[in-house]
């Protein structure tokens, strides 16, 4: 079954397309990795996902209420000088179900504890989130996830600048999601933990470059072409022009 059906979508800003005539899936339940050249369109695609970008042309079928969807954007689109606390960012998982001046009862309180723990923050809850380092805010952000209890969870490079210990503990959430039945869409740029860890992975260069199993996406062929793709794509195109490539990866 699928959960989303992307049917012919080009995505971009002030009408310079990003991601260009897309068409695909997404199954319900599914471990999918995007990868991806720089400006191949990553996070512009999360973005339309989780309905924050409108598309150009074209549409994504099967699109999910709000309330379904966890999203967690680029840690630099984050404005860490905000004057909040670990605890009051986590909670703030639960806002969709309270409201955003809802109260919050015991068992909230409990789930909130319960959320900090399980990404090894205790004891923090009280710490401004501008005092945290990369890993810590990570971890927080995680934590705030796990209280949305979301049907889809979308990730924008989620291990960007943490530890290898805390990029373990992360990815041991992902996959207890993934055990859930939920599914987890991630923009990753590391491809031996896309290879070792998602069993599906979208190879994106402004277009789909491959869309399959992990191992046949990501094969060298694949990977350099989807390279070329993006240093020949004009930026100047219009929205509705596709550019063709042939096996050479030139553009037509």
């Amino acid at each position: 079954m699928n959960l989303l059906t992307f049917r012919d979508l080009t995505l971009g800003y002030d009408r310079h397309p990003a991601v260009h005539h897309l068409g695909g899936a997404v199954a319900d339940g599914d471990l999918l990795a995007v990868c991806g050249p720089n400006g191949a369109g990553k996070s512009t695609l999360l973005k339309a996902i989780a309905g924050v970008l409108s598309p150009l042309s074209g549409a994504i079928l099967g699109a999910l209420p709000r309330r379904d969807i966890a999203y967690l954007p680029q840690a630099a689109e984050l404005d860490r000088s905000f004057p909040i606390d670990v605890y009051d960012l986590v909670a703030m998982g639960l806002w969709r179900r309270t409201g955003l001046f809802g109260g919050v009862s015991r068992a909230d309180r409990t789930r909130i504890a319960d959320a900090i723990a399980a990404v090894g923050l205790a004891g923090f809850e009280a710490r401004p989130i501008g005092t945290l380092s990369g890993g810590q805010m990570q971890r927080a952000l995680f934590a705030r996830l796990l209280l949305q209890d979301a049907r889809l969870i979308l990730l924008d490079e989620p291990f960007t600048a943490v530890d290898a210990g805390t990029s373990a503990d992360l990815l041991a959430l992902i996959q207890r999601w993934h055990s859930e039945g939920r599914t987890v869409v991630a923009v990753l740029h590391d491809m031996d933990l896309v290879r070792h860890h998602f069993p599906r992975t979208l190879l994106l260069a402004r277009e789909e470059v491959a869309w399959c199993d992990t191992r046949e996406a990501l094969t060298p062929e694949n990977l350099s072409r989807a390279r070329r793709m993006c240093e020949a794509w004009d930026e100047r195109a219009e929205a509705c022009a596709a550019p063709k490539f042939h096996g050479t990866g030139v553009a037509a």
